[in-house]
């Protein structure tokens, strides 16, 4: 082990002497992917204000959605193809003298391979690695010492719920022994709020992170706040919780069971049978001197149920009767029982779908996409006990058994065809999230579904953030959003910080909640705490003390700052980059207890 140091500095000699050789001392980071994922983290990194050096690895066959990287080109990244991601790929790319490697492709196994890969070229290296499967995510956190794995699933999925439902998807995150949660101003007590998120400044705008002078009252307005197991809304907790157990037990509508199970085939055929059974009965009846009605009944029921015998003395004409009214007996019995089945079946199904319970659903949510992102979705919708009907194109989507676990109805179909969204009852839903991989058939969608119903909600996911925001304006949709442009921000943030606690959502926005240590000789070092608080940029919560544990969730404003402190801030990622180059030392100076210069 007393090897280890001699090896770092090592190769952190040989690290100086290339960027020397290079004439280039800014670190060096890499970003690998094939969708527009790998664009966006790429450009938040060139926007980050923080000089660096950035190569871009992409396939050969990339989505056609991924933007064009010659503006990247343009402002100094180096963008190169290959079609594995190995070893040779990682040298030939500068990896060894990188600080950082983010792993973006949509493949959970592709980017595990990757980063083995990647610490054979270079051990020591901080690695951000984009994954769906939350078992396997937690087992490569401990396989690789510093690593951050993140899921753009997970994050995206609270933005389109909080879309959809037009309130606040329960996003929490805990710190020193507190959990903090995003609420309502009006959903929670006031002496739980720790932070006013948003505020409303008039003309119908909204400040994202007010400063205390623009920080109101208003009951819609965003607050972070401290869950203490209260609730300012006993009602609006009793009516969720009702909603959350409430799963299938609607009583249903007995007209609406005989139109969905009776076609229109199975009773046209009941009918002739039945006519030609009365037929051939009433001739039975008239040839062997049966005279009162119920004679009549009686002997063409027990003949319809073969227990007549055979009366030879009856003429032709009776026993040709008699034999057609024992086939139309044989055919009427499997038609009545199909007729049962068949309803059976379809109402069953119609159950599943919505249509029976007093006509249709209502007061859902109608999620068409069972993708990485629609699965998540699809859980949070149904843990906050809202009812859900899905929509995807193919049976075997990856949601469908979660789906099926979670009882929510599954219509196979497309999304863009009106008949598909009348069959989730788009005419009742309380909004429509289209969250499907396709964005032609997610505009689609849409677009019939705002024709169908001009007040319903629609919250659309497209590729593309600046098409999302063209559509959003154009076409009156509510809110129009793009995975990667809402999820680069964090693996931005955890390639180049590592102090970064939790994303939030916030109107268009995400903020993030991170940890900022002040170094020696920095812009903070010495400074008051109201030097790191600036409204709409980053905004304190709390501090620690150097070598203290205990954490000051009231902090004095006009308290001194010390090297080592540390400040909690929500920031947004601007704001979060000033604050983080207040907090750094002069370059070549000592170094910090976070590790960093």
């Amino acid at each position: 082990m007393a090897t280890e140091p001699i090896k770092d500095a090592t190769r952190r000699s040989l690290v100086s002497r290339l960027r020397e050789r290079n004439g280039d001392d800014r670190p060096h980071f890499v970003v690998c992917g094939s969708d527009a994922l790998v664009y966006t983290v790429a450009d938040e990194l060139i926007n980050s204000d923080r000089p660096l050096r950035l190569t871009v690895i992409t396939p050969p066959d990339l989505r056609p959605d991924v933007p064009d990287f010659d503006d990247l080109r343009a402002r100094g990244a180096r963008v190169i193809t290959a079609a594995r991601l190995d070893e040779r790929t990682f040298r030939e790319a500068g990896l060894a003298d990188a600080a950082g490697l983010a792993l973006v492709m949509p493949d959970d196994m592709v980017n595990l391979h990757a980063a083995l890969c990647a610490r054979a070229v270079e051990g020591d290296l901080r690695l951000v690695i984009r994954m769906f499967a939350t078992g396997l995510a937690q087992g490569v956190r401990r396989l690789f010492a510093d690593c951050a794995v993140l899921s753009d699933a997970t994050m995206a999925a609270p933005a389109f719920v909080s879309a959809a439902l037009g309130g606040v998807t329960p996003t929490h995150f805990r710190y020193a022994g507190r959990t903090l949660y995003v609420a309502r101003r009006s959903e929670v007590p006031a002496d739980t709020v720790v932070l006013s998120l948003t505020a409303a400044v008039g003309g119908g705008q909204v400040a994202v992170l007010p400063g205390d002078d623009e920080a109101t009252a208003q009951p819609r307005d965003l607050v972070l706040a401290e869950a203490t197991g209260r609730s300012s809304n006993p009602a609006a907790a009793t009516r969720r919780l009702a909603r959350a157990g409430r799963r299938h037990g609607r009583r249903m509508s007995l007209r609406r069971v005989m139109r969905v199970g009776l076609t229109r085939k199975v009773v046209a055929a009941t009918l002739i049978a039945l006519v030609v059974t009365a037929a051939a009965g009433a001739v039975l009846a008239d040839y062997t001197g049966v005279h009162s009605v119920w004679g009549a009944i009686y002997e063409t029921l027990l003949t319809v149920f073969g227990a007549s015998d055979v009366e030879h003395q009856r003429n032709a004409t009776a026993q040709a009767a008699q034999v057609v009214l024992t086939v139309a007996g044989v055919a009427l019995l499997p038609l009545i029982t199909a007729a049962i089945v068949d309803g059976i079946v379809k109402t069953r199904l119609a159950r599943d779908r919505g249509e029976v319970f007093g006509g249709q659903y209502a007061d859902h949510v109608v999620l068409v996409g069972l993708g990485n992102v629609g699965t998540r979705v699809l859980r949070q919708l149904t843990d906050l006990g809202v009812e859900v009907v899905a929509i995807d194109l193919v049976a075997e989507a990856r949601g469908a058994l979660i789906a099926d676990q979670l009882g929510v109805p599954l219509i196979v179909g497309d999304a863009s065809r009106e008949e598909t969204l009348r069959a989730a009852s788009i005419d009742t839903c309380r909004a429509l999230v289209v969250v499907s991989t396709d964005d032609a058939v997610n505009l689609q969608a849409a677009l019939h579904a705002r024709a169908a119903r001009s007040d319903l909600r629609v919250v659309l996911r497209l590729f593309d953030d600046d098409f999302a925001t063209r559509v959003q304006d154009v076409f009156d949709i509510n809110i129009s959003r793009s995975v990667p442009r809402l999820c680069a921000p964090a693996f931005a943030a955890a390639l180049l910080e590592r102090e970064v606690l939790a994303t939030i959502p916030v109107e268009r926005h995400a903020v993030l909640v991170a940890v900022v240590q002040v170094a020696a000789r920095s812009e903070l070092d010495g400074a008051p705490l109201t030097d790191a608080d600036r409204p709409q940029g980053a905004r304190v919560i709390c501090m620690r003390a150097a070598g203290e544990e205990w954490v000051d969730w009231d902090p004095d404003p006009r308290r001194v700052l010390a090297p080592g402190d540390e400040v909690v801030v929500v920031a947004r990622r601007a704001g979060l980059r000033v604050l983080r180059q207040q907090a750094a030392g002069p370059p070549g100076g000592e170094l910090n207890t976070a590790g960093g210069q």
